[in-house]
This record gives structure tokens, C-alpha cells and sequence, in this order.
């Protein structure tokens, strides 16, 4: 028999307890064993829940519980979730993750401690939701050389965008209606100002590129600049503005990841991903694109890469997969300053400046658009050239455009 217990009664946590239970014979059968939940480790009452025999306060009980053999943490943050977390692994006890910040931080570390014990440490969830990626990327994917891997990371974001572009609502109102449907958080920095992207894209770029990203070397930004004339513009050149976590493989070795935001094309299937969907494309010499779609949040989807893991680690307690990548450091990361692509620019300025400044570019219109505005984008060029050819102009907004 394989005993879980369950870190945190929130969202995911409730999920994952649903989802075991409601599908524990087809579970037990993919594992040929039994998966029991024994315990859920919370602080708050429950006494409703349908699991209200499992619910202990003291993580020791399932620590010392020699009988526990996976642990599932839902708690988030990088604080008490890491605290147990290494002690479970200490305890010989596989763990299972959906936490992207406690991945992006510390995965190198615990995937060492997790080595060394004997044990798994896996997070599917961490990156796509209910969406398989990591697996794909280390296992499906792994005669590859891959180059390169982005995506819309962030359910909330893309949300925000459609209803920009779709209603016509500007970034203020649409985040108040996404934290009214519950897709935003009442403090929505995290989402609308690129973190938990950035979160996602170090585990992606570690995973893709085998060395570990700290979120402090991913230049990140938001989209609490895009207005509804950058949107009327982006419609009327034929794309669509959405937030991108990028990581690439450059000539040299190192990696350069970073989130902003981006125009892509209508013909690019990924500027077709709505709401609170999510997508990820992984570019390799020998898969060329390859797209990964679906729900990136959620309670039951969530769940569903969970215990997905679950059943991976209960398959392998004898005979251990491990996930594995290198450590960082200052030598792994290099600025996205360097890329040489095409930008969307709108500002105040002639159109006549603008082509003695840049040569050709493809100038955008839209209708209502204030006198004396421009806007373009500009052939490929690195971000410092970009910046220094617009030195005299009045700039209200820069984009980058993916190529």
C-alpha cells in the first residue's frame, strides 16, 4: 500500500484529495498497488470535509509516520513549504509539488537532497497547471537539442489581454472583472506584473537547458503598460499582444530567458490561446515546433498534474527516475539585451523623423488615434539600438514584436 499526505487544504490541496479518492481504483490499478490518503496537514477546521478523519495540525505526525510514503505539498510560498519539504525528503519520503516559487528557488537544491535519500521530488504542476510539459520536455522531447522555449504562462494575464482585445475593455476594468470571476488574486502583482511567469520560465529553461535559473536573472515585465491603442494597433497590423516567458539557447551556451510582452501573429497558433489558457511552444533541431495547450490553473486540472506525479513516484519507489539539471550561477544567464528582433514603437513623433531615424518601417494606423501620434515597427535590432535611434522622440510605449 502507498500512503499520500496532503500539505495544505486550499485549492489544489482539495483538488488533489478529490481526485485520489474519486478515481482511487483506476489509480491503484495504473500503480498495481493501493494509494491511500492517510493524512491532510492544515491549521483550519474542516469538519465538513468528506475527509475530515485524515486532517492533522502537526506536520511531525506525517513525518514520523514510517507507513507515509508520498507527501504532496500545496502550501505555496517558499517559506514553511520548504521547511517541510526538506523535511520530508530527509524522512525518506518522495514529494510532489505544484509550487513554482519554492521550483524556481530552490528545485536545484532539492532535487540533490531528494537524490541523495533516495526519493522523487517531482512538479508537473508547477509550470502548465493541468497542462503535461515537464514530462514531455525531460522524457518525450529528450533526443532533442532544443533551442528554444516560450509560452503564455499565466492564465490571469491572458485573460486580461482577451478581454482587451475582445471587449474592448480597458487593463483597469478587466482586471477588476478578472478578480471578480476569481482568476485574480486580490493583490494581483504577482501575475499582472510578470513574477509568476518569470517563476515558470526558470523551471522550463532548467528543465530545457539543464542548468538551474534564478528568478533574479530573468529581466521580467508586466502588462500594466498596454492600453487600448497599443491593442487597435497590434489588431490592425494583423496580430495580437500577449505576455511571453521566453528561454533561449544562445550560441555561446548560456541562457537567455526573460517576460514581457509581445505582438505575435495571427498565424502564429499561439496568439489564438484565449482566457485563462495556457500554451507553451518548445522549438528542438529534430521536433522543430512542438505546442503544448490547455488549463494552466485550477482546482481539478491543477490535480490532475499532481496526482499524475504521485502515480509516477509510486511506480518508481524501487527503481527511481530523477529529474536532474546542473546549478546556476552568474555564468548561466546572459541579457535579452542582445536579441536582435523587431519592436513596436508608439510615441509623438513625424513620420518623416521616424524614417530618417530607422529607415523603413511599417507604420500602423488605427481609428481615433490623437494627432501626432505614431506608431511602427521597426526592422530587427538590437534593444540598445533601439533606444538610442529613439532618443528624440517622445515614446509612450515599446513592444516587443516575436519573430
Amino acid at each position: 500500500m502507498v500512503n499520500v499526505a496532503i500539505l495544505g487544504y486550499g485549492v489544489v490541496g482539495s483538488g488533489v484529495a478529490e481526485v485520489l479518492t474519486k478515481n482511487s481504483d483506476s489509480i491503484s490499478r495504473k500503480v498495481d498497488d493501493f494509494i491511500t490518503l492517510k493524512y491532510i496537514v492544515d491549521v483550519r477546521e474542516f469538519p465538513d470535509s468528506p475527509f475530515s478523519e485524515c486532517f492533522v495540525k502537526d506536520f511531525s505526525v506525517v513525518e514520523n509516520d514510517p507507513d507515509v510514503n508520498i507527501v504532496v505539498e500545496t502550501i505555496g510560498g517558499a517559506t514553511i513549504a520548504l521547511e517541510f519539504t526538506r523535511r520530508a525528503l530527509m524522512a525518506g519520503k518522495s514529494v510532489i509539488t505544484s509550487n513554482k516559487e519554492l521550483v524556481a528557488t530552490y528545485g536545484y537544491d532539492l532535487l540533490q537532497l531528494a537524490k541523495s535519500k533516495g526519493v522523487s521530488y517531482l512538479f508537473e504542476a508547477s509550470v502548465g497547471g493541468g497542462i503535461p510539459i515537464i514530462r514531455p520536455i525531460s522524457q518525450c522531447l529528450a533526443a532533442n537539442q532544443l533551442y528554444e522555449v516560450y509560452g503564455i504562462l499565466n492564465g490571469t494575464t491572458n485573460y486580461i489581454l482577451t478581454r482587451m482585445i475582445r471587449a474592448g475593455l480597458s487593463f483597469e476594468t478587466a482586471l477588476k472583472e478578472a478578480q471578480a470571476n476569481g482568476y485574480a488574486e486580490r493583490d494581483p502583482s504577482a501575475d499582472i506584473e510578470g513574477h509568476d511567469a518569470c517563476r515558470k520560465i526558470c523551471i522550463l529553461g532548467a528543465i530545457a537547458f539543464g542548468r538551474h535559473i534564478y528568478p533574479n536573472q530573468v529581466p521580467t515585465e508586466g502588462i500594466t503598460k498596454i492600453t487600448l491603442a497599443d491593442v487597435d494597433y497590434a489588431d490592425g497590423a494583423g496580430k495580437k499582444i500577449k505576455l511571453l516567458g521566453r528561454a533561449i539557447r544562445t550560441e555561446d551556451g548560456r541562457i537567455c530567458a526573460y517576460v514581457a510582452p509581445h505582438l505575435i501573429g495571427n498565424e502564429n497558433p499561439i496568439s489564438g490561446v484565449e482566457d485563462v489558457f495556457n500554451a507553451v511552444t518548445v522549438r528542438g533541431d529534430a521536433i522543430g515546433d512542438a505546442m503544448f495547450y490547455g488549463r494552466g490553473a485550477g482546482k481539478l486540472p491543477t490535480a490532475s498534474a499532481v496526482v499524475g506525479d504521485v502515480i509516477d513516484a509510486a511506480k518508481h519507489m524501487k527503481a527511481k527516475k530523477y529529474l536532474d539539471w546542473a546549478p546556476g550561477g552568474d555564468d548561466v544567464t546572459v541579457s535579452p539585451d542582445g536579441l536582435v528582433m523587431s519592436w513596436y514603437v508608439r510615441g509623438n513623433a513625424g513620420t518623416d523623423a521616424v524614417r530618417a531615424a530607422f529607415g523603413e518601417v511599417e507604420f500602423l494606423a488605427r481609428s481615433g488615434a490623437p494627432a501626432g501620434e505614431v506608431c511602427f515597427i521597426t526592422k530587427p535590432m538590437k534593444q540598445e539600438t533601439l533606444e538610442e535611434k529613439l532618443k528624440p522622440f517622445h515614446i509612450s510605449n515599446i513592444i516587443r514584436v516575436l519573430d
